[in-house]
């Protein structure tokens, strides 16, 4: 074996490790410390006690939907950044992410709808119909959907759309109660019923992540030379953007319109792997699985009184991280 596979294996290997780590961190912390023995005794399914039901009942369930919905947002980041050759794309910030939250919000407001494959459903179309409108507002009717025109629309989109989701939200008391924790990011009983019906449209998300993370590179090198290496554009890029959408729509209907995680997260696995999309993708995926579990984690405890949802540490958390980020090295065009 090349020692460069070598080296590449070894980063997966300790981003695997990473997150293992931090499964355990969070099984183990709360408002009740449970020792890494007893967390161990406590997954057993003959167990009982208190710390079998904190373990199985509170805190296996959330850091499980954690690491799906990371896995989704940091492919879907990388895609996203891959796909537009912009290093500021992200779906919290392209109008992904807020058009499967205004969607779900929409129905729960106005039709009441509650039922986890109807939101999932909307989550889907949200999404994709955020996606569509970015790009329509970024290419004007004569100009190229540039990424900066893309990225302006984008932010246009999200600010449009949070304050309607705001509005909703404000207006009347029930849907304020019931929205205000699931708008701002949140990995807490959201059940798994809730998880079992997207977890099949994330995997195949993530499965079509993989496979076109060789084109990806290909289209690094531009329009031309890629259909002079016989690559279909057309085809490689619907089969993102497809990708895209449901791991964002999927996973915003599960946790919320979590931000940063895909923004970040892929700056992370590019200084650490290179420029090869076959490595940046699955990789994102690893450390925004391990980041958002960790951030769930420590809403737990920072605050003596309530916990912190998971979607305002990651905003928290991620900003100075992308800061850093850029004042490391300068962010240019992804390739």
């Amino acid at each position: 074996m090349q020692p460069k596979t070598i080296g590449r294996l070894g980063v997966f290997a300790v981003a695997v490790g990473v997150v293992g780590g931090v499964v355990v961190l969070s099984l183990m912390v709360g408002r009740q410390a449970i020792s890494p023995v007893d967390v161990v005794r406590a997954l057993m399914p003959s167990a009982t006690g208190d710390a079998a039901d904190i373990v199985r009942g509170l805190r296996l369930e959330r850091t499980v939907i954690g690491l799906v919905a990371g896995i989704a947002f940091g492919g879907a980041g990388a895609l996203m950044q891959a796909l537009t050759r912009n290093p500021l794309a992200d779906p919290g910030l392209l109008g992904v992410n807020a058009g499967a939250a205004a969607a779900v919000v929409t129905g729960f407001a106005f039709f009441g709808i509650s039922n986890g494959f109807a939101q999932t459903g909307l989550g889907l179309a949200g999404a994709a119909a955020g996606s569509v409108v970015v790009y329509l507002l970024g290419s004007g009717s004569r100009a190229a959907a540039t990424p900066a025109r893309l990225a302006l629309a984008g932010a246009a989109l999200t600010a449009v759309l949070y304050s309607y989701i705001n509005a909703i939200a404000m207006s009347d008391q029930e849907s304020y109660d019931a929205l205000r924790f699931w708008v701002v990011g949140s990995v807490v009983n959201r059940g798994y019923d809730r998880l079992l019906i997207a977890l099949p449209l994330i995997v195949l998300g993530v499965l079509l992540a993989l496979v076109v993370t060789p084109a990806l590179n290909a289209m690094a090198f531009g329009d031309d030379t890629s259909k002079a290496l016989g690559l279909g554009l057309g085809r490689a890029r619907i089969v993102t953007a497809v990708a895209i959408t449901l791991l964002c729509g999927a996973a915003t209907s599960v946790a919320g319109p979590i931000v940063f995680v895909g923004l970040a997260m892929p700056h992370v696995a590019r200084l650490v792997a290179g420029a090869d999309q076959r490595r940046i993708v699955p990789l994102s995926m690893l450390l925004a699985a391990a980041f958002l579990v960790l951030c769930d984690t420590l809403g737990r405890v920072v605050s003596s009184g309530a916990e912190i949802e998971a979607g305002a540490v990651t905003a928290i958390l991620g900003a100075p991280v992308f800061i850093a980020l850029v004042r490391r090295r300068t962010l240019t065009a992804v390739s």
